[in-house]
């Protein structure tokens, strides 16, 4: 296998949740539309960071990713199969190959199982490992990769501290020697310090063991730090991909533009006199997002042509894919901004009673 091989590739990626209303019998009367006509692939061996607002599909992405969620249609093919046409069995005996870091370490691990107890479980449910002794080798070697001590092992959840969760976390996806770990937002609850210890922790054991990583977060530094391709997602559709160097000094789209512009900058020279962009209005709901070009509500660049009626796709620009009918001529600067009228955003059948969304709730674990 050579390192360029893609081991995940995502297409048309779809994820729909129904509204459902009725007093005695539930009539589903439209879907949020969580993610919709995703498409990414991830090198065998590498880091894509996914970043974008909160409600804006990164989670449900990677949990559809894993089928956690069951798409509503597209393909995720995983070294070449595609996940979604397996059967439970077949799909179980892959999930070996597939683990999760969760994004709060607390309320994903069972507080009433100490730590030998939470990383046996998944050993014994694939068939990893003959005997107790053979399990607790592998357990030990899982410690040491994470740097836990081996007494941790009669410990439970709530006598470590939050990096240390994290790290059972870790341990917990490593355990089964999985090919790929998606990272849902593996340090939004550490302290800076401790995020810094987590993020280089996952870059040694990419490093060593050869892990390929999808890490979901909002944190732009931490994303920049750790991935060699960046996705930004705005509510359900990837609008750019391009290499975090790539990102950082050039941003395409008028919503990474926006995002990059929010970042503080040390230099307070450079801080002064950086480009701001201040983005008006609020985020549409996905149960009725706008149509066309999904970010033209609150562009300071949209035109009245294209945006509102024709959906950009994902295109290749220079070493970036963006989603932006114009995006050449705002980079050139022939297209500059303008004032964007906030609009008060309502979903579809205002006047009716409010629907229930039929979403899955949060697993405690992954096996």
């Amino acid at each position: 296998m050579t390192g360029s091989e893609n081991l995940v590739e995502v297409r048309d990626l779809k994820v729909h949740f129904p509204i459902k209303r009725g007093v005695v019998f539930d009539k589903v009367v439209g879907h949020v539309k969580a993610v919709d006509g995703v498409d990414l692939s991830i090198p065998r061996g590498r880091t894509y960071g996914l970043v974008g607002e909160s409600g804006c599909g990164k989670s449900t992405l990677g949990r559809a990713l894993l089928q956690l969620t069951p798409p509503t249609g597209g393909e995720v093919r995983f070294d070449g199969v595609d996940l979604t046409r397996l059967s439970a069995g077949r799909l179980r005996s892959m999930r070996r190959r597939m683990q999760m870091i969760f994004q709060d370490p607390m309320s994903s691990l069972d507080p009433r199982q100490n730590v030998e107890s939470i990383l046996t479980e998944g050993l014994q449910a694939h068939g990893i490992g003959g005997s107790r002794d053979e399990r607790r080798r592998i357990i030990g070697e899982t410690l040491d990769a994470v740097g836990l001590p081996r007494w941790a092992l009669s410990r439970y959840p709530h006598e470590f501290s939050g990096g240390q969760r994290q790290r059972i976390g870790i341990a917990r996806a490593l355990v089964l020697g999985p090919e790929l770990i998606v990272a849902d937002e593996p340090v939004s609850a550490l302290d800076v310090s401790i995020q810094a210890q987590v993020v280089n922790l996952l870059d040694e054991l990419q490093e060593r063991l050869g892990l390929t990583y999808l890490v979901i977060a909002h944190d732009l530094a931490v994303v920049r730090h750790i991935s060699d391709v960046v996705g930004v997602m705005y509510l359900g559709a990837l609008v750019e991909e391009a290499s975090g160097d790539q990102l950082y000094r050039e941003p395409m789209h008028p919503y990474t533009r926006a995002l990059m512009s929010a970042v503080p900058v040390p230099d307070p020279d450079v801080e002064d006199q950086r480009e701001r962009i201040l983005l008006s209005g609020d985020l549409p709901s996905p149960a009725n997002p706008p149509s066309g070009c999904r970010f033209h509500t609150r562009c300071p660049w949209a035109q009245p042509t294209r945006c509102a009626d024709e959906r950009p796709v994902l295109r290749q620009i220079g070493g970036s894919k963006v989603a932006c009918h114009f995006a050449e001529r705002i980079a050139s600067g022939e297209l500059r901004p303008h004032r964007v009228t906030a609009e008060v955003v309502r979903p579809a059948d205002e006047g009716d009673a409010p629907g229930v969304v039929s979403a899955p709730s949060e697993p405690g674990s992954y096996v």
